[in-house]
């Protein structure tokens, strides 16, 4: 896939766009879609697109996210729908079970991988005719009353009325320290087969030692789930280092019996978590995705906020492409992000650990499974997040 680049020193644009991964990609969609001019709009990234595209990570997205890739053009893509839900607590009573069916949907959310969700996005940004420039790296950044400038690291200046942060990272890795929460845990990541699967249904089971999630993704490499799993940080390095079958039975001692046995897995990776929740802004200038809200993996939503932002973000530079524009995002966004934040923080949390808060915890899931009102809401928040996914209803031309 061609890249296109300027050729002169100095580009003038409406919106520079810093991260072409997912959240970068649909920003830069969105906003041709809303009206922007292709040649408006510069898309930077310090990896090649090949490098993006063979990434095999798992990542859910929700219901609402579906209809976003869909709007531009980047839907369908090779993905395992999610028609049920279940969360549970290891070793005490109580769980609960969201349907598809409640919700009148085909599916409560797919399982992808990252790779494959960058190459539709990025086929759709190339074919609309915006300039990606790559690899390339932001070395300084000089913001004025009127515009803001970007300093490449291979000589080139990029001018623009708003500057997007996109750049994703995992807790740890970012160049600022402004994380408000470090969990003492890292994440095992890994593809695992079991026994007697349950085709469509997602778990998310919380345990001692923190949430264990497995997400069904079919694919060519015969494995049945994408698994993620939250330990601390020494028990991960030992998880990693275990031959495959101590893993395999460690891993059914945490998740319990539903599936069987687990029979298979992956090579297997870890990283650190933790909660940077500050997203930085100035007049002209905003970060959106990870760049602005690295959350917990428990429930799955960073990617999911990370769109919700750059649908609103998307609508309002298209009508206001400068400093108006960045303060109502910041307005319009602030509900959402900070309910997400704290649902997602609160889960990570409170189920860690033993002792008489667990059951009624327990108590608390058997509760939501009783009370549909209540079910439906979180499946909502979920599927949409908190304004019942208005931000990424399809666009009508005003």
């Amino acid at each position: 896939m061609m890249e296109q680049r300027r050729d002169s020193e100095q580009d003038n644009v409406d919106v520079a766009i810093c991260g072409a991964g997912p959240v970068g990609l649909a920003l830069a969609a969105l906003l041709v879609r809303r009206g922007i001019a292709p040649s408006r709009i510069a898309l930077i990234d310090a990896r090649a697109l090949g490098q993006s595209i063979s990434d095999p990570r798992s990542i859910a997205l929700a219901w609402g996210s579906r209809m976003l890739l869909e709007e531009v053009g980047a839907w369908p893509l090779p993905a395992t729908p999610i028609h049920t839900i279940h969360v549970s607590r290891r070793g005490a009573f109580g769980r609960s079970l969201l349907d598809r069916a409640e919700h009148k949907l085909d599916a409560l959310g797919y399982v992808t991988r990252y790779g494959d969700v960058v190459d539709a996005l990025a086929r759709v940004v190339e074919r609309a005719g915006v300039q990606v420039i790559r690899p390339a790296r932001v070395a300084t950044l000089d913001e004025s009353s009127d515009h803001v400038a970007l300093m490449l690291d291979d000589g080139r200046t990029i001018t623009a009325q708003v500057a997007v942060g996109a750049e994703g990272g995992v807790f740890g890795q970012q160049e600022d320290k402004r994380q408000t929460r470090d969990y003492g845990q890292s994440a095992v990541i890994a593809r695992v087969s079991a026994s007697t699967p349950i085709a469509h249904r997602a778990f998310e089971r919380f345990t001692d030692e923190g949430p264990l999630a497995l997400l069904p993704q079919d694919g060519a490499d015969g494995f049945q789930y994408a698994l993620v799993w939250c330990v601390k940080p020494e028990r991960a390095e030992a998880l990693q280092a275990m031959e495959e079958q101590r893993f395999l039975h460690e891993l059914g001692e945490a998740f319990g019996g539903r599936l069987g046995r687990f029979v298979k897995v992956s090579a297997r990776l870890a990283y650190p978590l933790g909660l940077n929740a500050q997203p930085h802004a100035t007049t002209r200038t905003v970060a959106i995705g990870n760049a602005a809200q690295t959350l917990h993996p428990v429930a799955g939503q960073g990617l999911n906020l990370g769109l919700r932002d750059a649908a609103v973000l998307a609508r309002l530079l298209a009508r206001c492409p400068g400093p108006e524009g960045v303060s109502r995002f910041l307005g319009e966004r602030a509900q959402d992000r900070q309910l997400t934040i704290a649902l997602t923080d609160a889960m990570a949390r409170a189920f860690v650990g033993g002792g008489p808060l667990q059951s009624v915890l327990g108590l608390g899931l058997a509760a939501l499974d009783a009370v549909k009102p209540a079910r439906t809401l979180l499946g909502e928040m979920m599927m949409y997040g908190r304004r019942g996914g208005s931000a990424l209803l399809p666009h009508r031309q005003e």
